[in-house]
C-alpha cells in the first residue's frame, strides 16, 4: 500500500466506529485525522483532557498567538461554538466517571489480551504517561489506530514487552492491513484490506489471529 495513503485509510475506517453524539477523545498524531472522515450527519463532541469540551477547528496562526489552551499534542486549540473550557479536575472527572464514549490512540505495542503499551521505550526520555492511563480505563471503548508494523517489526504481539499503559483495555485494533477485535479467545480478524492476503496479515502479526467466518473487505 502507498505509504502516503496509510494514515488516511486507517483514520477513515476508525471514523465508521463513531456514532452521532459520541464524546470522543483523540490521541496525538494519526487519531486527530479521524474527524475529517466522519460520515455525513455524524457529529461527535471532541474532548481534550487539557480542558476543552467540543474542540473546534484548528486555529489560524494569527489566532494561535492569542490562545492559551492546547490539545494533547501541545498545539493551540479552541472550543467550537457551543463548546466549553473547563479545568483539569472537571476534565479528568469526565474521563474517570465513564462519560467518554470512545478514545482513539496509537500504540507502541498491543497484545492479544488487549494490553496496551504506548508511553515509553526504556532508555528514552519522555515527560510521563500523561492522560492516557486515565483514558484507557475510563473510556467505554478503546480503539488503537496505528500502522501494523514498525520498520517491519511486530507491534501486535502475544504479550507486550514494553511497560504497560493499562491491561485488558483495548477493544478494537485498526491498521492498514485489517480490523481486529479483542475477544476472550484472542484477536479476531473481522475485516481485511483487499491489498493483502490473510497469510500476509498473519505474517505481520506475532499474535495468532482467529479469522472470522464472516471476514469482510475493509471498508
Amino acid at each position: 500500500m502507498d505509504k502516503s495513503l496509510i494514515k488516511g485509510y486507517i483514520a477513515a475506517r476508525v471514523a465508521k466506529e463513531l456514532r452521532d453524539g459520541d464524546v470522543v477523545n483523540l490521541g496525538i498524531g494519526l487519531p486527530t485525522m479521524v474527524p475529517s472522515y466522519l460520515p455525513e450527519g455524524v457529529h461527535v463532541i471532541l474532548q481534550s483532557e487539557n480542558g476543552i469540551i467540543d474542540t473546534g477547528a484548528t486555529p489560524s496562526p494569527e489566532q494561535a498567538d492569542r490562545i492559551h489552551y492546547t490539545d494533547a499534542g501541545a498545539n493551540a486549540a479552541i472550543a467550537a461554538v457551543g463548546g466549553a473550557y473547563i479545568d483539569s479536575a472537571q476534565s479528568f472527572g469526565l474521563i474517570r466517571g465513564g462519560h467518554v464514549n470512545v478514545t482513539v490512540l496509537g500504540a507502541l505495542e498491543v497484545d492479544e489480551k488487549g494490553n496496551l503499551s504506548n508511553w515509553i521505550i526504556p532508555g528514552k526520555k519522555v515527560p510521563g504517561m500523561g492522560g492516557a492511563m486515565d483514558l484507557v480505563v475510563g473510556a467505554r471503548k478503546v480503539i488503537v489506530a496505528m500502522e501494523h508494523t514498525a520498520k517491519g517489526a511486530h507491534k501486535i504481539l502475544k504479550s507486550c514487552r514494553l511497560p504497560y499503559t493499562a491491561i485488558n483495555c483495548v477493544k478494537l485494533i485498526v491498521t492498514e492491513m485489517g480490523v481486529m477485535e479483542v475477544t476472550d479467545k484472542g484477536l479476531v480478524l473481522t475485516e481485511i484490506n483487499p491489498e493483502f492476503t490473510v497469510e500476509q496479515v498473519q505474517e505481520a502479526t506475532e499474535a495468532t489471529l482467529i479469522v472470522s467466518p464472516d471476514l469482510k473487505p475493509m471498508a
